[in-house]
């Protein structure tokens, strides 16, 4: 069955401290988001990108793919108010029935076994989103203070979340409300079941300076 992935890459930047869109920073020598395009298409060449930007940064991207050379095959939706809006976007893109992912496009080191764990696991489980391990001490706030809870009972969330289409169509269906955080979410709402499969530590989500330094380096290697 057809596979499709949703990129969707709104950002301003502004955490950044700098006039571009992090989307859009080259790190060792490439824009993050070409970085994030071509990690897909390694895996599969026939996957459906679709690429979900704010009109206003369109311009911009097509003459980044000019500069860069970058013909990776793709197609861009509008980006809306909210993440919701925006991979509801893209969403209306994908065409008939198979496996649909959501990706952040500031998330471009999702290694390849990754992106195939999620995939395989999805024909099976309708809802797969990959997950690591919180290796830091959690502290959870209360009214006196604050206390220590078990870290072995939390996950943190990664992408891509990948799902059956129609049932991710089902999910983007529902009025937007602010519990919405990710896909998953949407997904729950429905009363269906999430599965977790293992992450990589190096898919970080690109938001500050520091994260740029560590992207630097992921690329040295």
């Amino acid at each position: 069955m057809k596979k499709h992935i949703i990129i969707v890459a709104g950002g301003k930047g502004l955490r950044m401290g700098g006039d571009i869109p992090k989307q859009f920073v080259p790190i060792g020598g490439k824009p993050v988001l070409m970085r994030t395009l071509e990690a897909f298409y390694t895996y599969d060449p026939a996957m459906q990108l679709i690429l979900v930007l704010p009109v206003s940064q369109q311009a911009y991207w097509k003459e980044l793919c000019e500069t860069y050379s970058f013909t990776l095959p793709h197609i861009v939706a509008d980006g809306g108010e909210t993440r919701f809006h925006s991979v509801k976007n893209g969403l209306a893109k994908v065409e008939g029935d198979g496996w649909v992912g959501v990706h952040d496009g500031v998330r471009p080191f999702v290694s390849t076994e990754v992106i195939a764990r999620c995939y395989e696991q999805v024909r099976e489980k309708q809802a797969v989103i990959p997950v690591v391990d919180v290796v830091e001490t959690l502290r959870r706030l209360t009214g006196a203070g604050s206390e220590t809870v078990p870290r072995s009972a939390y996950k943190l969330v990664q992408t891509p979340q990948v799902f059956d289409v129609n049932l991710l169509r089902r999910a983007y269906q529902q009025p937007y409300t602010d519990a919405f955080t990710d896909d998953a979410s949407l997904v729950e709402a429905l009363g269906e079941q999430v599965y977790l499969v293992e992450g990589n530590r190096e898919n970080i989500k690109l938001t500050t300076p520091s994260d740029l330094k560590m992207a630097e380096f992921l690329c040295s290697i």
